[in-house]
């Protein structure tokens, strides 16, 4: 009985060191997600780094998201954005659509923002649209301007989130350069 005892100690021990050693190599190791619904390849994510073609992606969504906007989606608008915003920026960024959803709200002026060109930078988590924003009362469209947009991102885990965008003036390209 006691030899019983004291192999059943040991096999708990060897099977409790074997735990141990699984969680460490599973909390140390990358996390990875595979991303597959309308993507035109198979990509993965890491929790090490940013994938510059995601990064391109979600830009593209996110620029389409926060430039389109007319009186009729202004409240599915701006819960879109939060949605997608850095719990870190959600105050700022929720009383900076407020202004524009205040403004807008019971107006019969749209915008829709037809992309041109698109730059990401992984390592700086930042993104560049540039393209027309159209602006439409009524049914007639009233201005067609080049602008440029900068989206300024967070990675933490595999978890992506918008933490500024706005749009880039001249003299902020000029200080750049």
């Amino acid at each position: 009985l006691d030899r019983g005892r004291q192999q059943l100690i040991r096999i708990a021990a060897v099977l409790f060191a074997i735990c141990v050693m699984l969680v460490l190599t599973a909390s140390s190791k990358d996390r990875e997600v595979v991303l597959t619904p309308v993507l035109a390849k198979p990509m993965t994510l890491s929790s090490s780094n940013i994938d510059k073609d995601y990064l391109e992606l979600v830009t593209r969504d996110a620029a389409l998201l926060t430039l389109n906007r007319s009186p009729a989606n202004l409240q599915y608008w701006m819960e879109s954005i939060l949605a997608i915003t850095d719990p870190k920026t959600h105050g700022r960024m929720k009383a900076e659509l407020m202004k524009i959803f205040n403004e807008q709200n019971g107006s019969n002026v749209s915008q829709y923002f037809t992309i041109e060109r698109l730059n990401v930078d992984p390592q700086a988590l930042t993104s560049e649209v540039n393209g027309m924003l159209h602006t439409v009362v009524g049914s007639k469209e009233v201005t067609a301007e080049a602008r440029t947009f900068r989206f300024v991102w967070t990675y933490n885990g595999v978890s992506l989130k918008l933490a500024a965008f706005g749009r880039v003036k001249k003299d902020d390209k000029e200080a750049q350069s």
